[in-house]
């Protein structure tokens, strides 16, 4: 294991980088303790932007002190008093922290490393590189607490968040703007912000060394368009031929309904040319940034004929038939992972099973893999790179307000001129219980229902199913999270980096802490508690407990107290760390469930009927193809016209 080495604080953290002759000057993060040093290098660049619709170009001259501490620019974007993620979390204005930070398209290509205090170039701890859904430098996706769990479970990581360039800036492509990019020796066009991506990977794989990291363990984790990001990096070109990550983590990745060619897109940009009343791509380069940043429009990947590798496409068609383990696998070694220790009391668990009942102890496996096995680490390659994939079950909650604006028929409408077949829309429309007649009260949650297979939860398992096939049936692991957040009670988008990131202010606990052997069970405490007893603690989490009455409607709202919080957050931190350390988060037969209700653990595949609407995809969303399915799910989500114009979100 790497060891982190132990000295006196210095009172500015700093890096004598010997490769890039520089010093970095960071800062302490405010999660450390005496015993618990965690350091923070903010706004380190890594590239740099020759000019506007330009691949980036590597960073490496620094001035022999290099100030790293605060965050570096972000891409041009559209400027929100809260961020989506702030919105969906329902967090108040008074908890969430006031962050500045500085627009600039050409100094947006930056950093930030969160790691434990005191390493040196012998460390070489494992690296986690965390790739946004459109805020890198956000104060909800700050590392520092998940290097805090990584040090107190003696499985130290470093985590990197990245910036790159998003929406125009980092995809806008046509046929006149792949000239120009030849003309200066750039091969393909658009993709900047995914080459981008993988620049940062780059200079990592060459400096993270001189920061205690490991260039040859890392691993990429997102979510969103983060985690489709690392989907279009692992059937890209460059990572079938020089691989620069070794294991990957997709959470609730929102793909797009398709992945236009250059002249598609060009029309796409074309269009904007012409309101901006602009004809060549050099006028559109003088347009200033703020009108370049469009509500409404999207800008994702582009198949340019050379980020993509060949038959990319296989990867997100359904390969499946609809059951587990029916694909035919080849062996592929993966015995550089080893299994993860884990221990259970009895007698915990088998109060556990009383208590919640017969039915849903059923659901529940006791087994845990205990035998190490060799951590043999083979050459990696794109086929060979292991995978954590998963969503909410909730994603659609996203586009929660577009869909409300539906009625029964204008869906049916909707879909059947988007299918362009009776049979196709006649079966999701009866698959998804909707009709001219379902009540208006219904129509907004089973339009979030098909919305929420068609954009995330079924791509998801057709990926999971793509990427068992290709690695010959192994490396692939499936989790579910349908646990609620804080905040709002559901298990919605982004809920589950509540847990991960540990950064939003946790929930006032209805449950004390306790010592008891029993404190693990909910029923058993709520049976000894009352709804209305205080209590503090002076742990190091920071929950605050107070009288939780919440008046004649607080039965009515689902409790996330410090219990189910605090489980669910250590499962999802300890898993996400461990894989990052090369060990098996779970057995690959099973899938990890966080949630409901704190219940977290290995369950037997079966649990996707229950919890998943497999068959449901199997009979209605298969037949019609992965780019209709996407299609269907993007109209849905945009909401009915309105006033001749669409709302996009």
């Amino acid at each position: 294991m790497p060891v982190v080495s132990k000295h006196h604080a210095d009172p500015v953290p700093k890096i004598h980088h010997v490769e890039l002759e520089t010093t970095f000057l960071g800062v302490e993060h405010q999660l450390s303790t005496p015993d618990t040093r965690i350091h923070q290098y903010l706004g380190i660049k890594y590239a740099s932007v020759p000019q506007r619709f330009r691949q980036s170009i590597l960073f490496t001259e620094y001035p022999c002190i290099t100030n790293a501490t605060k965050f570096g620019p972000i891409c041009p974007q559209l400027k929100a008093v809260r961020s989506i993620e702030e919105t969906m979390l329902g967090l108040s204005e008074d908890i969430i922290p006031r962050q500045t930070l500085v627009q600039d398209e050409f100094e947006c290509l930056n950093l930030n490393i969160t790691c434990p205090a005191g390493l040196t170039p012998q460390s070489r701890l494992p690296v986690m590189i965390w790739i946004h859904g459109g805020h890198g430098s956000s104060w909800l996706y700050d590392g520092g607490a998940l290097v805090r769990k990584s040090m107190a479970t003696h499985k130290p990581v470093i985590v990197v968040s990245i910036n790159f360039r998003i929406g125009l800036f980092g995809f806008a492509a046509s046929n006149h703007l792949r000239e120009d990019n030849k003309a200066v020796g750039d091969e393909g066009v658009g993709n900047y912000g995914l080459r981008d991506q993988r620049k940062a990977m780059e200079w990592l794989h060459h400096f993270i060394g001189g920061f205690g990291g490991d260039p040859n363990n890392i691993t990429v984790f997102g979510a969103a368009s983060g985690g489709a990001d690392i989907v279009c990096h692992l059937i890209s070109k460059e990572n079938e031929l020089q691989p620069l990550f070794q294991r990957a983590i997709v959470q609730s990745a929102i793909f797009d309904p398709i992945v236009p060619e250059v002249s598609s897109a060009g029309w796409h940009l074309n269009r904007i040319m012409a309101a901006l009343r602009v004809t060549t791509i050099e006028e559109l380069r003088l347009i200033e940034a703020e009108k370049l940043v469009i509500p409404g429009q999207t800008f994702r990947t582009v198949d340019d004929g050379f980020f993509l590798r060949k038959g990319w496409q296989e990867y997100l068609h359904s390969t499946h038939n609809g059951k587990e383990g029916h694909l035919k696998f080849h062996a592929v070694d993966h015995s550089h992972l080893h299994a993860v220790p884990r221990s259970h009391s009895k007698s915990r668990l088998a109060l556990r099973s009383l208590s919640r009942g017969a039915v849903r102890s059923r659901s529940r496996s006791t087994q845990r893999p205990t035998t190490p096995l060799p951590p043999i680490t083979p050459e990696h390659t794109f086929q060979h790179q292991p995978l954590i994939i998963g969503d909410c079950s909730c994603d659609s909650l996203l586009w929660s307000v577009p869909a409300s604006l539906w009625t029964p028929s204008a869906v049916v409408r909707r879909l059947r001129a988007v299918c362009q077949s009776l049979n196709k829309s006649s079966s999701v429309l009866r698959a998804y219980d909707i009709s001219p007649y379902t009540p208006d009260d219904e129509i907004v949650d089973r339009v979030l229902d098909l919305v929420n297979d068609t954009r995330v939860a079924y791509p998801t398992e057709c990926i999971t199913q793509s990427a068992k096939q290709e690695r010959g049936g192994r490396g692939v692991w499936r989790y579910v999270f349908d646990q609620e957040s804080p905040s709002r009670g559901v298990p919605h988008h982004a809920a589950d980096l509540v847990y991960l990131f540990d950064t939003v202010p946790p929930p006032r606990g209805r449950l004390p802490r306790s010592n008891s052997p029993f404190c693990d069970d909910p029923i058993f405490n709520e049976s000894l508690y009352g709804e209305d007893t205080h209590f503090d603690t002076d742990s190091d989490d920071t929950f605050s407990f107070q009288s939780d009455n919440d008046g004649e409607f607080g039965w009515m709202l689902p409790v996330v107290d410090e219990w189910t919080y605090s489980r669910v957050r250590d499962a999802m931190q300890e898993r996400w760390i461990a894989f990052a350390n090369g060990e098996v988060p779970w057995k690959e037969d099973k899938v990890f469930v966080f949630g409901p209700e704190g219940e977290t653990g290995e369950r037997s595949m079966s649990i996707f009927e229950g919890r998943r609407r497999r068959q449901v995809w199997k009979e209605a969303l298969e037949p019609l193809g992965m780019h209709l399915v996407q299609k269907v799910g993007v109209e849905l989500s945009r909401g009915p016209p309105v006033s001749g114009d669409k709302i996009h979100y």
